[in-house]
């Protein structure tokens, strides 16, 4: 084992560094039939001589190396292995993180710092990183030595997937970083209420639904409807859009002041109030007509027996005997 040794340069090899192998005989004899291994597997190139050009180092070029050949002016030695070499390929640098400052869930019109961070290794410390910016498939923007980039005033549209990536100026090392969602909350404008069919003429019995949508802002929204500000029913809407609540007219009591409340995680905002009203003499007939008929009507046959009993008692005394 003493012939034959591997030499590996550079040394050390980081992620991008051109990793090269060289087998070396004894006192620099002169070689031939050289084979180099990587964790005892062969590694094939038939135009290897005494070195072995292994191309772009990567972390996965890490492992244990070593070389066979034979002596050429001592050949009754036969074929003589190297002992192992370790070569462990160090990261320039590990891959970015992308954050979002002051949050990737933020208002409408908030500015939004996106930072893509990362640091070389120590020993590599005197060169410098470039970053680029993506979101959802577009670039935002290309390589440049800036780890930051500022979007002012975010808006809905801000929302997406983003990503960086970095690189060593001068190599072919490149790192993205995982995928980070940005979401936009659009505050919620104020909801528009309205009553269906109409809000006044309306009898016990009727139906009436309750019709409340807000123009603009972020889904889910929960909707709250109130009467006299009392509430009645919360509804959510997980898209977006208008919800509806319908009910039957029971008595007066559902007369009164109608509102709703749209609210999402950044805002919330009531509708201006609509009032109900029933038809009094309309509205109450379905309701107390069987209760006055009655009354009206015991009162009226009372009235004729008390006329009867006079009228009989009157003309008793005029009545012949016999």
């Amino acid at each position: 084992t003493g012939w034959l040794y591997l030499r590996t340069w550079p040394n050390p090899v980081f992620e991008g560094d051109t990793l090269t192998l060289q087998c070396q005989g004894w006192k620099n004899t002169a070689l031939s039939q050289v084979q180099f291994y990587k964790d005892r597997k062969l590694l094939h190139n038939p135009k290897a001589k005494w070195f072995l050009p292994m191309g772009t180092a990567t972390l996965k070029s890490s492992g244990q190396y070593s070389c066979a050949g034979k002596m050429t002016f001592i050949p009754h030695l036969g074929t003589q292995r190297s002992e192992m070499t370790t070569v462990q390929v160090q990261e320039l640098f590990p891959p970015p993180v992308l954050s979002a400052v002051p949050s990737p869930e933020l208002r409408e019109g908030s500015p939004l710092t996106l930072r893509c961070q990362t640091e070389l290794h120590p020993q590599r410390s005197a060169s410098r990183l470039l970053f680029s910016f993506h979101k959802d498939g577009y670039t935002l923007q290309n390589w440049g030595p800036h780890s930051e980039l500022c979007l002012p005033g975010a808006q809905e549209g801000t929302s997406g997937l983003y990503w960086c990536q970095a690189t060593h100026e001068g190599s072919r090392v490149q790192k993205q970083s995982p995928q980070l969602e940005v979401r936009v909350q659009a505050p919620v404008s104020q909801p528009l209420l309205t009553l269906r069919p109409r809000s006044t003429g309306l009898a016990v019995g009727d139906t009436v639904e309750l019709l409340c949508e807000t123009q603009s802002g972020s889904p889910p929204i929960l909707y709250s409807f109130y009467l006299d500000g009392k509430i009645l029913e919360n509804h959510c809407a997980p898209h977006g859009g208008a919800v509806s609540f319908p009910f039957t007219v029971t008595s007066e009591q559902d007369a009164g002041n109608y509102s709703c409340q749209a609210e999402n995680s950044v805002s919330k905002e009531t509708s201006e109030p609509t009032t109900l009203s029933l038809d009094g003499p309309r509205g109450l007939s379905a309701l107390t007509s069987s209760h006055w008929l009655v009354p009206c009507l015991s009162a009226s046959l009372l009235g004729v027996l008390v006329i009867a009993t006079a009228l009989v008692a009157y003309f008793r005394p005029w009545r012949k005997p016999g």
